[in-house]
């Protein structure tokens, strides 16, 4: 199959282009596009067809749900049912955002978005471009991430190329995302709201908008995996580079910075080709061991969460054996960035 690559201005979008990528979608095609979050693999929800292929072209687990990406809130009811009136209100305050609700599905949306499920995940993107593209469909999408299942999530265009080139129809391509990780998602069918996938948003503020605490089970930490995945990221293996990838987690710089460097000497001793993802601050102490990866500033762990899915196919682009990562404080989009780097680990060692 050949695959178009679509250029479009991600602040300008050229509407002739946003026609042509929306009359793939119309005719049964799969379109990657860029979102706030990540590139995303899109399809008509309403084609059953090219809803299944996602699937099959991504070689994702059937039991993993879609998201549904909407253009307006004035959607909500079309894709969910019984949605009460104050999530109608929070969506008005988040959306477009990096935000991703949990709600009934309506029995107008295909079961094989929702694998099944009769819940349904659901957010609208803050992204030009994507908007555009739901807009000008007229109908809502669903959208996983635009990779190989398993594999990290595509930032750039030029990820989605390489995962899934001559694989679908066409490749929108509008520059790097802003956040590089998927969407916070949140179950709002529960009595208090629960966090399934921890993203962008933070908890505390997403706290103070609902008024009320929002529990954060150990899968949202990425400890382990929920028994049943109400949506991406809860159950399956995610994020996961070729490359063997040990993460240490520590509360004291000082015994991160010991233990890294232990395992780097230990490692090296052992002929092995060995590669350290580090924060800009401690990078310099490592350059003995070579191929240092900074991620970016511990001060600024946006910048952290911006790199990581970059950095971490950049590793199997070095063809190292194994390489060490440095864990980082469990706060705010720090929650995010633990939670995609412990699913993606061959093995997790706290000091």
């Amino acid at each position: 199959m050949d695959t178009r690559v679509i250029r479009i201005d991600p602040l300008h979008p050229e509407q002739e282009l946003i026609d042509e990528a929306s009359a793939i979608l119309a005719r049964g095609g799969l379109v990657a596009i860029p979102t706030e979050t990540v590139y995303g693999l899109a399809s008509d929800t309403y084609n059953v067809d090219a809803v299944q292929r996602i699937f099959y072209v991504k070689g994702r687990p059937m039991d993993n749900p879609l998201i549904v990406h909407i253009d307006s809130v004035s959607r909500l009811n079309e894709v969910a049912t019984d949605v009460h009136e104050w999530v109608f209100r929070l969506a008005e305050r988040v959306w477009p955002g990096p935000i991703t609700f949990i709600l009934r599905r309506s029995p107008a949306m295909p079961k094989e978005v929702s694998a099944g499920l009769d819940t349904i995940a659901v957010r609208s993107p803050a992204h030009r471009v994507a908007l555009s593209i739901i807009e000008r469909l007229d109908k809502p999408i669903a959208a996983p991430s635009a990779n190989l299942s398993g594999r990290p999530s595509p930032t750039n265009a030029m990820h989605v190329m390489k995962d899934l080139m001559c694989k679908i129809d066409a490749i929108v391509d509008s520059g790097d995302t802003f956040f590089g990780i998927e969407s916070t998602v949140i179950n709002m069918l529960e009595e208090r709201p629960v966090l399934l996938r921890p993203g962008p948003i933070d908890l505390d503020e997403l706290s103070r908008i609902l008024a009320t605490d929002i529990i954060v089970p150990d899968y949202a930490r990425g400890i382990g995996y929920a028994d049943t995945a109400l949506s991406p990221g809860i159950k399956h293996r995610h994020y996961s580079p070729d490359t063997r990838l040990v993460l240490v987690e520590s509360q004291s710089i000082d015994m991160l910075v010991e233990k890294v460097s232990s395992l780097l000497e230990y490692y090296t001793s052992k002929d092995l080709s060995v590669g350290v993802i580090a924060s800009r601050e401690t990078s310099p102490l490592y350059n003995n061991y070579g191929n240092v990866i900074v991620i970016g500033s511990r001060h600024d762990l946006y910048e952290v969460a911006k790199n990581l899915f970059k950095v971490l196919r950049e590793v199997d682009e070095r063809r190292l054996d194994i390489v060490v990562v440095e864990g980082f404080e469990e706060k705010g989009i720090g929650l995010a960035i633990m939670n995609r780097l412990r699913k993606a680990s061959t093995e997790v060692i706290r000091v």
